[in-house]
């Protein structure tokens, strides 16, 4: 099962699924080669970014460092997925990921396929490789050595224009963008350990809950709870939808930790107006460490975006409408969070059962509330929630474009009211809309955590910046496509969920079997293989015997150069 060397190209190794032509051609007789698999998630995930031919995009813009490839660049990008794809990023530790993985299987025999080692008896993988310069057997489709130097040569600054200008333009091309245009800007801290030979790192001061503090401004008690930490800082853009199905990051740069966010922000946006045109981003939801009156005016004016920011309590408007709300020339109206069912209801439900959960809910309803009077002091129990809009405000002088300002009163239960504030260059027909859209941007927070707590974004394993910037960019690309593809198949409620739990969630419970025919492949479950070859005729039946006996001679004999066990 070897290919030319002119042959070894996404195309020929990529197998669109077709169980019907597959199937119709082994009752034929006619088969190229047979593997099974345990888990095809990660196989099915490269068929699909293949199949699209968004592999072979990404290839065809990386800014690649070398004049010559011996492996393909596809390959490189498609082996650096993998790795994030199972939360790996040491490189060292690829040939344990490809093994266990299915990256292999998504592009049949001739990227590998499993063998036996002839010393120590393991099922390992055989790979023919793209080049004859091994001393020894393939196990791997490219040499780790290969994917380490390749990353660390790419030019960070190119990467991660390559991810704000060529990412992003495929999932233009490929209609991913939401019609809605909803963008949130965001900024997050990647700490690293103390070490100054972290390249381009910062060495700042940050309390107990990892904000940036100046110690000129805290009293020594203060001092005492805060700890000086190395970082750098990721500066993003991630593209959802109103009801949050899904999180795509369009743009990002990774800096030195001290470099303020909200010019780096700006920079993002009209790098991605300018790379990808006007109508995609339509409103962009930031947090207050992104005010900036002239570049919201510059958004609105210039790049036809509406912002919807929180403003400080020290400043102008902010001071101007609570004074209107506590003057009563505000008209409120109570708001409450939307709530979801943790568990879907199932559409024939009995009435029994239904009258039953309903009366149940309403006991826990009245528990917990009883449990949050019991053990809050009331100055800190939340009553109830009100919204309320004032139209086109131009209090905030820096900003050339009038700001309609969402008014949020919360009343507490020693009757004090608590008022914050979010500004929107857009009109505001719905402040409760509004107040809903900006709970979108809190859901980052999540987003980031389980980027770093289940896909280890900030756990570096090279203290080169080349290499940070590449780790980041290709957990951020893997994750993106991962959304992109359960969308694709219609499991957007995994969306939400840890990249652990999901991949256990798409596992399949059973062994699928694979055969190749051509550029074909069939999924069939092992009872279907079973009743395909038990029901051939028996001029196929020979066939396909002379060709198992061919293939298993020759798969016996692959290992002539193992290396040491």
């Amino acid at each position: 099962m070897t290919l030319d060397a002119d042959d070894r190209t996404a195309g020929a190794m990529l197998f669109e699924r077709n169980d019907r032509l597959v199937t119709s051609a082994f009752q034929r007789g006619e088969f190229d080669y047979l593997e099974g698999v345990g888990e095809v998630c990660e196989t099915d995930f490269f068929r699909a970014i293949t199949e699209k031919k968004v592999l072979e995009k990404l290839a065809a813009t990386y800014p690649t460092p070398n004049k010559k490839h011996d492996v393909p660049l596809w390959v490189y990008i498609a082996s650096d997925i993998s790795m994030r794809f199972h939360g790996v990023h040491s490189f060292n530790a690829f040939p344990y990921v490809v093994r266990s993985g299915g990256m292999v299987n998504a592009f049949g025999p001739a990227m590998g396929h499993k063998a036996i080692h002839p010393e120590t008896k393991d099922v390992t993988l055989y790979c023919s490789g793209f080049n004859d310069k091994n001393e020894y057997d393939r196990q791997t489709p490219c040499d780790p050595d290969h994917l380490r130097k390749t990353a660390k040569r790419t030019d960070e600054i190119c990467l991660m224009t390559w991810f704000n200008r060529d990412v992003a333009g495929i999932y233009k091309q490929h209609h991913v963008f939401d019609p809605e245009g909803i963008f949130i800007g965001d900024a997050s801290y990647l700490f690293v350990p103390d070490n100054e030979n972290y390249e381009g790192a910062s060495r700042m001061l940050f309390d107990e809950h990892n904000h940036p503090v100046d110690s000129r401004k805290l009293s020594p008690k203060e001092l005492a709870r805060c700890t000086w930490r190395r970082c750098y800082k990721l500066v993003s853009l991630i593209h959802t939808n109103p009801a949050g199905d899904f999180f795509l990051y369009a743009a990002l740069k990774v800096v030195a930790g001290k470099d303020h966010e909200c010019p780096l922000l700006y920079e993002l946006v009209d790098q991605f107006v300018e790379f990808h045109g006007k109508g995609i981003m339509k409103k962009l939801i930031l947090d207050r460490g992104f005010l900036d009156g002239a570049e919201i005016g510059r958004c609105k004016k210039e790049r036809g975006i509406d912002v919807l920011i929180p403003v400080r309590r020290s400043m102008d408007i902010y001071i101007d409408v609570v004074g209107l709300a506590k003057g009563g020339a505000l008209d409120f109206k109570s708001w409450k969070s939307p709530t979801t069912d943790s568990k879907p209801i199932p559409v024939h439900r009995p009435e029994r059962i239904r009258k039953r959960e309903e009366a149940r809910q309403r006991t826990l309803a009245k528990r917990r509330a009883a449990v949050k009077v019991a053990e809050r002091p009331a100055e800190k129990t939340l009553l109830r929630s009100e919204v309320a809009v004032a139209h086109r405000l131009t209090t905030f002088s820096t900003c050339p474009v009038p700001l309609d300002a969402i008014v949020n009163k919360e009343v507490y239960a020693d009757g004090h009211e608590d008022y914050w504030v979010i500004l929107s260059t857009a009109w505001v027909d719905d402040p409760a809309t509004g107040r809903q859209d900006y709970a979108l941007r809190t859901t980052i927070e999540e987003r980031h955590r389980q980027l770093k707590c289940f896909s280890d974004l900030e756990a570096f394993t090279s203290r080169d910046f080349s290499l940070i910037v590449n780790q980041v960019v290709f957990v951020l690309l893997t994750y993106s496509l991962l959304q992109w593809y359960l969308l694709r198949i219609g499991r957007e409620e995994l969306n939400a969920r840890t990249r652990p739990r999901t991949l256990e969630l798409l596992r399949p419970t059973t062994t699928a079997i694979l055969i190749f025919y051509q550029s074909y492949v069939a999924y069939l479950s092992p009872l279907e293989h079973q009743e395909l070859v038990l029901t051939l005729n028996e001029k196929a039946r020979k066939k396909i015997l002379a060709k198992t006996r061919k293939l298993r001679r020759s798969l016996a004999d692959q290992f002539t150069k193992p290396r040491a066990p």
